[in-house]
């Protein structure tokens, strides 16, 4: 079992790098998440260092040993809490973690489906089942140091002047409305229509 890789990289494709271990090459797949950092990774010789996953796609006729990789330990971990839920395997977990981990966690601990279907390959019920079998058990990943800036989608104007017309036909001041919609984006920054809007508002207004 694999479960560290150290070397320089050869090749670099959309979702996996090639490894240089003296002379042997690996291909590893690398979460997108991770990928966007990896450069920043290397050491002052050029080198890689990368915890891994190892594992055995079963084909009919064979089976096909698999590397994915990782910055460090507690991002395997979340990996593979990830895949404990039921239909999703490490290869579709691996494109999935398109955003920062810490981010991730925390939309599964809020129950933010809206920031999960984000995510490559997660649809709505995905989304449920993810949340289902993960909140509450992946809050120490929400402190990894991992957030950039820009990571959520970037909320459309005509999606809140939608929430905001909602909210005026049901007798709320505008000045009111404008504010009511503006702490909900902020409280959720994932949400992605007007409905995730309306539904944060609602959600806000309870705990007041």
């Amino acid at each position: 079992m694999i479960s560290h890789i150290k070397g320089t990289i050869r090749k670099r494709k959309d979702y996996s790098i090639v490894v240089d271990v003296n002379g042997i090459s690996y291909e590893i797949l690398i979460p997108p998440a991770v990928m966007k950092s990896i450069d920043k990774a290397k050491s002052e010789d050029g080198t890689i260092d990368l915890v891994t996953y190892h594992y055995y796609q079963m084909d009919p006729s064979k089976a096909m040993p698999v590397l994915i990789g990782f910055s460090n330990e507690i991002e395997k971990e979340f990996f593979e809490q990830f895949i404990t839920v039921s239909g999703v395997g490490p290869k579709a977990a691996c494109k999935a973690l398109s955003l920062s981990f810490s981010v991730i966690a925390d939309a599964i601990d809020k129950g933010d489906m809206s920031l999960l279907k984000t995510l490559p390959g997660i649809g709505e019920q995905k989304a449920r089942d993810i949340i289902a079998k993960l909140q509450g058990k992946v809050g120490k990943f929400g402190l990894i140091q991992d957030r950039n800036l820009g990571e959520y989608p970037k909320i459309k104007e005509d999606i809140k002047e939608e929430a905001l017309s909602v909210l005026l036909q049901l007798q709320y001041k505008r000045g009111e409305a404008k504010e009511m919609v503006e702490k909900a984006v902020k409280r959720n920054p994932g949400v992605s229509s007007c409905e995730d809007i309306l539904n944060e508002v609602y959600k806000g207004s309870k705990v007041q």
